[in-house]
């Protein structure tokens, strides 16, 4: 716990003085004022995290973390728990949605494995940071120890310094694990204190009937475990997933060293609102990327207080909507740099001010 301690402790605020400089700026590109709507409030937010006027969006990485889920037991998905461990493969041999959309605008994924349930092919590109086999069914019991959901954020504040330390200007987040969105289901009912048939989704796709079996196992679960809800570990290690711990590890490590982190779908912003939970600084480093099709979503962002930019019915996870996110940062940060003020190009501006 002491290393999440002395990350969370070495979160600052935004630089509002740049903000301020950059918000001038944007008021005197050849354009009226305000008209790039939200690629403006975009460029000024990545200006006050970043701490520097004149960003650069060049090293872009997405961190897409595995891990398997317990619950399934339950029949919570329509997929079986070995399709983690299939589409693990699929990432390193870069045939999946978020290889295609990395590569689209231009950022590297880092895959990594926090708890699959088998042991995966050793792979250059694969981190094993595995804590264990999945987690355990957690409409039984805890998901995993107090010890491990520490361990599961550890693990991701490992995985971001050493990616880091290659050079990072923005990252994504995303993940893979079947039956995850029963989990962070399960958590967001925790902490928005919303009802669970507000906010669960049919996750892969399962049918009305295994929809309403979803919704009474994880009530069931939340009875069985009554995780507190004003601790994120103890809700962590009753319902969670170490997937969903180790981007929680991610997003405090980034903000920590002010990198701006662009959030993806249901789960990922799950682990945003874990992050939230255990130190609500980090609101600030994040950019929710989109608003999913599974409806919890919509109410975990607005629990935290993010504003998404898209709306494109995606539900793939992976860190795909990430991917869209981080291209339209980059482009906002270019119409700041780049485009010429009204002074520098000559032209005349509004005379009726």
């Amino acid at each position: 716990m002491k290393k999440i301690e002395k990350i969370i402790a070495e979160i600052k605020g935004l630089d509002y003085k740049l903000m301020e400089k950059a918000q001038e700026r944007l008021d005197n590109l050849t354009k009226p004022q305000g008209s790039l709507g939200k690629l403006e409030d975009l460029a000024k937010n990545i200006v006050g995290i970043t701490g520097k006027e004149n960003p650069a969006i060049t090293n872009k990485v997405i961190f897409t973390f595995a891990a398997d889920h317990g619950v399934t037991e339950e029949g919570v998905s329509a997929f079986p728990k070995e399709v983690t461990a299939q589409m693990v493969y699929n990432f390193l041999n870069d045939g999946a949605g978020i290889n295609v959309l990395a590569k689209h605008v231009g950022a590297r994924v880092v895959v990594a494995d926090l708890g699959v349930a088998s042991d995966l092919k050793p792979h250059k590109s694969l981190v094993n940071k595995k804590i264990n086999y999945g987690t355990k069914n957690f409409a039984k019991g805890p998901a995993m120890t107090k010890a491990e959901a520490i361990k599961s954020i550890e693990a991701g504040i490992d995985i971001f310094e050493k990616e880091y330390a290659k050079g990072i200007d923005i990252i994504g987040i995303g993940e893979m694990g079947i039956g995850n969105t029963t989990s962070s289901a399960a958590i967001a009912a925790v902490f928005t204190k919303k009802p669970v048939s507000k906010l669960t989704g049919r996750g892969t796709g399962v049918t009305d009937l295994s929809l309403e079996k979803k919704i009474k196992i994880i009530e069931k679960s939340l009875k069985i475990n009554q995780p507190d809800a004003s601790s994120a570990i103890d809700v962590l290690s009753k319902v969670g997933g170490f997937e969903i711990g180790g981007l929680c590890g991610i997003i405090i490590a980034a903000a920590a060293r002010r990198v701006p982190v662009v959030i993806d779908g249901f789960i990922s912003t799950t682990a945003a609102l874990v992050a939230y939970e255990l130190t609500p600084k980090v609101k600030d480093y994040m950019i929710a990327s989109h608003v999913s099709v599974e409806k919890g979503h919509k109410i975990i962002l607005e629990h935290i207080g993010l504003i998404p930019i898209l709306d494109l019915n995606l539900r793939l996870g992976e860190g795909t909507g990430a991917a869209l996110g981080i291209n339209l940062c980059e482009a906002s940060i270019k119409i700041l740099t780049q485009m010429a003020t009204f002074k520098s190009a000559k032209v005349a501006e509004k005379t009726n001010k």
